[in-house]
């Protein structure tokens, strides 16, 4: 994986929602190996953090800087090493659930066959959908659909996964933390928010409340 030399930092970001300020002068640092647990109440921001860390929205101030270097500066390199599962999962109606986890791991570099995608459907409990088309999957499926691209592997460095335990039944939760802990293991980086607390084996896990930042 290369990981030695990753860093992922927030330099005073801020971030605003309309006319309210979520947050800011909000400051950390990630390294190889390293999880950040994201937590706060719902409108705390811990989405919009996820998208500003991601590149999908912009800050009001401060950067997200990746190995150094500013994240808008890199652009699809920087997208590359990183998969984003946010609460809209990015699932193609068009598509059966298999077709979808292949493509999203063949668009992200790392070619998927149908048995992988199975596979990787019944480690979220979707094996018997797997032929389905996603516009007949509610949107738990369909959430699951989208993380099943997590047990595809080779992983990039950097997960950014917004609520991943929700609509999982304990089954799943179980092999998804096994997915992230391996991960991890391997030198991976993991941010993720969940209401849920789960034993990740992190190197360092980090645990960041959006509720106690009081924008200035």
């Amino acid at each position: 994986m290369g990981a030695a030399t990753m860093r992922l930092q927030a330099h005073r970001l801020a971030c605003a929602r309309g006319e309210r300020q979520l947050f800011s002068d909000l400051n950390f640092e990630l390294q190889s190996g390293e999880a950040l647990w994201l937590k706060g109440g719902n409108g705390s921001g811990k989405t919009s953090l996820l998208r500003l860390l991601c590149g999908l929205g912009r800050p009001l101030a401060g950067e997200v800087r990746w190995n150094g270097r500013p994240i808008q500066q890199l652009r699809e390199d920087y997208h590359r090493q990183l998969i984003y599962c946010g609460h809209a999962s990015a699932v193609k109606d068009d598509l059966s659930a298999w077709e979808n986890v292949a493509t999203a791991s063949t668009l992200s570099g790392t070619a998927c066959s149908r048995e992988q995608a199975v596979v990787a459907l019944v480690s979220v409990g979707l094996g018997s959908a797997a032929d389905l088309p996603a516009r007949a999957l509610s949107q738990g499926q369909r959430r699951r659909v989208a993380l099943a691209r997590l047990a595809i592997d080779p992983l990039p460095p950097l997960l950014l996964l917004d609520e991943p335990f929700v609509a999982l039944d304990q089954t799943a939760v179980q092999s998804l933390c096994r997915t992230l802990n391996r991960h991890l293991a391997s030198g991976g980086m993991l941010i993720y928010t969940t209401h849920q607390a789960q034993a990740l084996q992190a190197r360092r896990l980090e645990q960041f409340d959006l509720d106690r930042l009081l924008p200035c």
